[in-house]
């Protein structure tokens, strides 16, 4: 079975770290403010201006005045700092981010990113994301492994305008967590349920499949 857009969030708070300051993109990644670890401390950050972003709010809870970069209302942790959007991308531009999430259209064998833009589509602008993996170097990339029409995103090459260029060293999708080394993509799990037939099946870039992959696994 292919995991939910919630087990995918649960995947990606696996590799928070005590102390990290997070960007969560828009989409999958901002659903990891809900899946933090216990007994881990990070600061979660939103590029609109928001230092310290926590779980979404209950219906009680809702400010409208309080969202995040994707207009969603989200609440605020205890040592929360609330600033401009100028101040947030210096944050994001000076290489103070220790871990980036952000969501893709299509990703290459050689780290390269297209999340912006279909031509012919009507789009609302590039947003942050070019700042984002700019100034980052630790990126965890969360898609679907293919897209509704059974088409590939983990590509040999990107087709779409490029977000960025080798600067994708993860990528979570649906069905498998892999990493980007030396112009290929590496299976290190898979989805549970998932075969690695599948995977290959779906990975049109360059992989290397290990003798064994194990199945992730949610506590």
């Amino acid at each position: 079975m292919a995991l939910t857009r919630e087990q995918m969030a649960q995947r990606v708070a696996q590799e928070l770290k005590d102390g990290f300051y997070v960007n969560l993109g828009i989409g999958i990644p901002t659903l990891v403010a809900n899946y933090v670890p216990e007994g881990i401390d990070v600061m979660l950050q939103s590029e609109n201006g928001l230092l310290g972003m926590g779980r979404f709010p209950t219906e009680e809870e809702v400010d409208p005045d309080m969202i995040n970069a994707g207009k969603q209302t989200v609440t605020a942790r205890p040592g929360a700092a609330i600033f401009d959007s100028a101040e947030s991308f210096a944050m994001i531009r000076g290489g103070h981010v220790d871990l980036t999430v952000l969501g893709a259209f299509e990703v290459d064998q050689e780290g390269n990113i297209a999340s912006w833009m279909v031509p012919g589509k009507l789009i609302k602008g590039m947003g942050g994301a070019m700042d984002l993996v700019a100034g980052a170097e630790n990126i965890i990339c969360t898609m679907t492994h293919a897209s509704k029409h059974g088409e590939s995103k983990l590509l040999e090459k990107c087709s779409l305008p490029l977000t960025g260029a080798g600067c994708i060293n993860r990528v979570l999708t649906d069905l498998a967590y892999l990493e980007i080394e030396n112009g290929a993509f590496i299976l290190k799990e898979r989805a549970p349920g998932v075969s690695v037939e599948e995977i290959v099946e779906k990975t049109a870039g360059k992989l290397i499949v290990p003798d064994h992959v194990p199945e992730m696994s949610f506590d």
